[in-house]
């Protein structure tokens, strides 16, 4: 058998989409955690390696799209574009579900519900994982100057970090982001969430 075509396999796998066709029909709690569904990139059927470029982004998208699987994304890509290399919605795909010009980070599921499907704000988030604080990594930049002490130019230091190192994993990590220092966490730290 020839080099080339021990080449076209993966290239295969890749543009045809590498998850299981079922966990469309799944709900929220089941689509990460379904048996034959592979969420982890390194057992996904060669169409995702270890030794990816650097800058890449693995990106798992499911729901309501028509070849839901593990995807690998330039970093900085939009939501719409690991969409897109999904098939792209199905007809029942609930359009406002995801903020499709978000952009993806590096190990991100990304759900996308049915019409009518409840789900808080669209997000994916159950009902019950909304109280009121703001989500440092989905807020815009009008949602993260309702913070104390937070204004438009700090806001979108929050936003530039979270698009180059990914979703903070801790309210504290919010420190992370130069300016704000241990006094600007203090006051805002029952106000935000991850």
């Amino acid at each position: 058998m020839s080099f080339r075509f021990f080449l076209l396999i993966p290239l295969c796998l890749l543009l045809c989409g590498c998850g299981s066709s079922y966990c469309d029909e799944l709900s929220l709690e089941e689509c990460g955690a379904a048996d034959g569904v592979k969420t982890d990139a390194a057992e996904t059927s060669g169409a995702v390696s270890e030794d990816r470029p650097a800058g890449d982004i693995c990106v798992y998208v499911c729901g309501r799209v028509n070849t839901p699987g593990v995807y690998v994304l330039p970093s900085g890509s939009r939501i719409y574009e690991v969409i897109a290399l999904a098939g792209g919605l199905s007809p029942d795909a609930d359009v406002t579900a995801v903020n499709q010009a978000e952009s993806c980070y590096d190990g991100e599921m990304i759900y996308v519900s049915a019409i009518g499907e409840r789900t808080a704000e669209g997000t994916g988030e159950s009902p019950d994982d909304t109280d009121g604080r703001i989500n440092i990594n989905s807020a815009d930049i009008s949602e993260l100057q309702k913070l104390k002490g937070i204004g438009e130019k700090r806001a979108e230091d929050i936003i530039s970090y979270r698009e180059r190192y990914g979703k903070f994993e801790s309210p504290e990590s919010i420190m992370n982001v130069p300016g704000i220092k241990q006094g600007t966490y203090d006051k805002i730290k029952d106000q935000i969430r991850v």
